[in-house]
């Protein structure tokens, strides 16, 4: 076997909603949307796949605390400035962990997500 690429599912409760956030709010790209009755969203980050879907299977959106998408950053405060103009409210907290800054936030519907910044210096400024 060989894994030829992977992706996230997150399950939401509005497809519209959610590729709004994840396109306009987080400038990421719409690859696919299949309508119908099974209807899917595919998102593309840089380097993974975000697929949206729909509440199906008794699986409910925002309650997955073991699992979250990060979004690698250049600069933490700045990025979290411009999300913050565009309605996204962050956690209030910063997590410096050596050369690693986090913040943590969630899509519309309480799906985990957070900001990260890395960098050599393990006493990040």
């Amino acid at each position: 076997m060989q894994i030829k690429n992977s992706n996230v599912t997150v399950i939401v409760t509005s497809i519209d909603k959610s590729i709004d956030f994840y396109t306009k709010v987080l400038g990421l790209k719409l690859a696919l949307r299949i309508p119908g009755k099974f209807e899917f969203a595919v998102i593309e980050a840089p380097g993974t796949t975000i697929g949206l879907n729909p509440i199906q299977r008794n699986l409910q959106p925002g309650r997955c605390e073991s699992l979250s998408i990060g979004f690698g950053v250049d600069s933490l405060e700045k990025s979290m400035e411009e999300l913050n103009s565009k309605g996204v409210r962050f956690d209030n907290s910063i997590i410096i962990e050596g050369p690693v800054k986090i913040s943590h936030f969630t899509d519309p519907d309480k799906n985990p997500l957070y900001l990260i910044q890395t960098t050599q210096d393990p006493q990040i400024k």
